[in-house]
């Protein structure tokens, strides 16, 4: 049997014993259905890991195999890929088509996406870095906050003749040194908090600026405090509550303790590996150029993808960022346009293609309560908080879906999304009454859900407008 090397990136490395069979079932367990979609983006995630087990002149030349999902909305596209970056920790961004024109015009351009996806990366690891570092950084806090609260006594130096200072000094020492034992055991116990102190606090980095370049509007990172150091008074002091000092200072803490130049490599090579964009609305651009002039966010921002998708570096603040291994997911209904429309290159960049399927009634009834964060649930512990024990009967959880399919049939279908509209108005009267209703148990059952749904449904015009 081959041994099978580890991945050599420190995101994949985390997915390496998942097989496609076990990513799968991990995505059911948030998204009922779609075994198509579920399937390509598992073979997808296991490609990636098969890459780095290569030698590294063999998986320099294997790219990541883009997917275009089609489906209507609210059916699963953005939380299967989004539940997908969760499960192996990667940086994900999700970014609408529509929202980029062609370089050239004013409006954002398509490398705006690896920029803020690069961001995404950043903040996510030094997320993670904080975590490790916490201890560390609230001990250096506890002894800032007691030196606020009881400055350190010094012992006196020698006299310029050799004798001996002040013989106090001594004993104020070890007097100070009781004092600040017995103000930490008090600090620790949470019986200071009413106490104020004054600290220096680091002022909030100015606004970076945008400027309209030849690549659209971008973001000019100019720390004015480093070019004009005296102009810029860079802390300030000011009095606050004892949490909120704790706080400000924790904060402080962690940021020297960071090794930003460290986050930002780490980062960078999380993006390259391991990052994943979700490109929803992509039917929105899709088409050809009119004859009644450009239309600057359409096939304009397809040519602009092409080398994002297929592989190229883009400057960031963080540093440049390869886009070859970047996973691209694109999305959309393509309910007027086709896959079709789009431009040959691009359709190109996305060979694997998956068509979800629309939800119907028991599609519906599972999202209701399979999920880990199925919508009945969720209810369910929100008035819980009220001290209200909410509990939904199997027949009114099938005409909750009846009626939510029902809607889609005849208005616009919006798949799932429908359900939380039908939830919001079967328990809009319990949620306003929740507080008065402390310590009581709701049985909604289906004769509840026809009462207060039956008419909505039944007046075609109010239902396009509430349900």
């Amino acid at each position: 049997m081959p041994i099978l090397l580890p991945a050599r990136s420190e995101v994949l490395r985390g997915a390496d014993g998942l097989t496609p069979r076990e990513i799968v079932a991990e995505l059911d367990k948030h998204v009922v259905g779609q075994a198509a979609a579920k399937r390509a983006v598992a073979i997808a995630l296991r490609n990636r890991i098969r890459r780095q087990r290569l030698p590294e002149e063999t998986a320099a030349e294997i790219t990541p195999k883009n997917i275009l999902m089609i489906g209507p909305t609210g059916v699963g596209k953005t939380e299967i890929a989004r539940r997908l970056a969760r499960l192996m920790g990667s940086p994900f961004l999700k970014v609408e088509a529509s929202k980029f024109t062609e370089v050239g015009y004013v409006g954002r351009d398509v490398d705006s996406i690896i920029r803020d996806l690069t961001h995404v990366a950043v903040e996510m690891v030094r997320g993670e870095r904080r975590a490790e570092i916490r201890a560390q950084a609230e001990v250096a806090v506890e002894e800032r906050l007691l030196d606020l609260l009881l400055p350190p006594v010094r012992v006196a130096a020698p006299t310029e003749d050799g004798a001996p200072g002040d013989e106090a000094t001594p004993r104020k020492h070890e007097q100070g040194v009781a004092t600040r034992a017995r103000l930490r055991s008090q600090l620790r116990a949470g019986q200071l908090e009413h106490r104020s102190v004054e600290i220096d606090v680091r002022e909030r980095s100015m606004p970076s600026l945008q400027v309209l370049t030849s690549q659209g509007v971008e973001e000019m990172d100019v720390n004015f405090r480093d070019l004009l150091p005296g102009l810029f008074g860079s802390r300030k002091k000011r009095v606050l509550p004892l949490g909120e000092a704790r706080q400000a200072l924790l904060q402080e803490e962690e940021e020297r303790l960071i090794d930003s130049d460290q986050a930002a490599r780490q980062a960078i090579e999380r993006v390259e590996t391991g990052g994943i964009v979700f490109i929803d609305e992509i039917d929105k651009i899709a088409g050809r150029e009119a004859g009644h002039g450009p239309e600057v966010s359409r096939e304009g921002v397809q040519r602009d993808l092409l080398p994002i998708l297929e592989g190229t570096t883009v400057s960031t603040k963080y540093g440049s960022v390869k886009t070859d291994h970047i996973l691209f997911i694109g999305a959309g209904a393509f309910h007027v346009s086709r896959p079709s429309d789009l431009i040959p290159e691009l359709q190109g960049r996305f060979p694997i293609r998956v068509e979800l399927d629309p939800l119907g009634l028991e599609d519906l009834i599972r999202i209701l309560t399979e999920p880990r964060n199925a919508l009945a649930r969720q209810y369910q512990s929100l008035l819980a908080t009220e001290g209200v024990d909410v509990t939904f009967t199997d027949d009114a959880i099938r005409e909750m879906a009846r009626f939510a399919t029902q809607v889609n049939e005849t208005a616009e279908n919006i798949g799932a999304r429908r359900l939380a509209t039908v939830l919001e108005t079967v328990l809009e009267e319990t949620s306003f009454n929740a507080a008065e209703q402390a310590g009581t148990h709701i049985r909604i059952d289906a004769e509840i859900v026809r009462q207060r749904l039956a008419p909505l449904v039944r007046d075609q015009d109010l239902s396009r407008f509430i349900l």
